[in-house]
This record gives structure tokens, sequence and C-alpha cells, in this order.
């Protein structure tokens, strides 16, 4: 049998990111508990065994989904502060890449912001997001003690209200509209720091 008729017969031979990209799309579409192996196998055209050749679970797959989002979010606050001379500066790079992190891995980051702890795997994550939370929290706190941010402000209530507006990137960004990556960085920048730094 050729391969075009291999792949007419509805094989296309997914890897597991191909797996992993359509199964976050579906537990996004309609969540992860309504979301079954079987589903998943009719929208890839794959057996149900060809998804266990990969993945061991459906809370494997998740748990790789909230990973990579997770991941890379930490990895914003644990790169080097290329250039940041204080913690406003690093704070600034943290709030520029974690946005990146939501334009790229848009359908993660939205699955990652969904998940309410009804499963191990949902409860790791959500400590995870917890301790990433606890460290954005001490970067304006440092930024506060360096007097280069407004003190009157709880740090926790800034970091919260700033990722608040991150994090809605999720509900209305579209790739390739108007605004890319870097552009909107600028402007989550303009509004959450402008209106935390002393006048």
């Amino acid at each position: 049998m050729s391969e075009m008729q291999s792949a007419r017969r509805g094989r296309p031979g997914y890897d597991q990111q191909g797996i992993l990209a359509v199964a976050v799309a579906a537990f996004n579409e309609y969540g992860y508990d309504a979301t079954s192996i079987g589903m998943l196998a009719e929208r890839l055209g794959l057996s149900k065994s060809a998804i266990y050749h990969h993945f061991g679970s459906k809370d494997e797959i998740l748990d790789r989904a909230l990973d990579s989002a997770l991941s890379s979010l930490e990895a914003v606050v644990e790169e080097p502060t290329a250039g940041a001379s204080s913690a406003a500066d690093r704070l600034e790079q943290v709030l520029r890449g974690a946005v990146h992190v939501l334009v790229d891995q848009l359908p993660a980051v939205t699955l990652l912001l969904r998940v309410r702890g009804n499963t191990e795997v949902e409860r790791t994550a959500l400590s995870r997001r917890r301790t990433f939370d606890r460290r954005i929290t001490a970067l304006v706190t440092a930024a506060q003690d360096e007097g280069a941010l407004r003190d009157d402000i709880d740090a926790s209530v800034a970091s919260r209200l700033t990722f608040g507006m991150i994090n809605s990137i999720v509900e209305w960004y579209r790739p390739g509209g108007r605004e890319g990556a870097d552009r909107l960085a600028d402007d989550v920048v303009a509004i959450a720091l402008d209106g935390l730094r002393k006048r």
C-alpha cells in the first residue's frame, strides 16, 4: 500500500506532539473530564491503542500539556537577567517573557488556566502555579524595596492584578491578529508598570 493510500485511510502517523496538540484542543473545547480517549482517537483517525503507544493514559497527556506551559513560564523567571540591573527591570523582562509564552503556547496555557484541581495532575500543576505566583510577588516586593514601584499597593495584589491582565490574553487573543507578541508585551508593560511606578 502506498503512503498516499495509507493517508487516505485516516492513519496520518501522528507523533507525540501531534497527538498532544489535538488532545489539548479537545480538552479546551469540551473540558478534560468530558474528553475521552475514544473521542481523541476519532479526531485523530487513529485507534485507541495507537494513542496508548505514545501516552499511557489521558492523565499523562494532560500532565505533558500542563508541564509544557508551566516549564515555559518557570523558565521566564529563571533565565539569566540579560541587561536587567534592578528588580524592576527584571520584572519587566518577566512580564514580556510571560506574554510571549502565552502567545506561543496559547492552547496549553489556556488549558493550564482552566484546571481546578480535580485530579492529582491538576493539583500538581496548581501547586507549581502558586510557586510561580510567589516568585512574581517576591519580584514586585524587591522592586518596591528598591523604590522603583509604589509601595501603597500590596505586592501580592499588584502581581495578581498584573497576571490577571496577562492571563486574560487567552480569552481574546487570536494569532495573526493586529498585534504580535512584541507589541502586546509593550502594551502590557505600559499598562501594568506605568501604573505601579513611583511618580
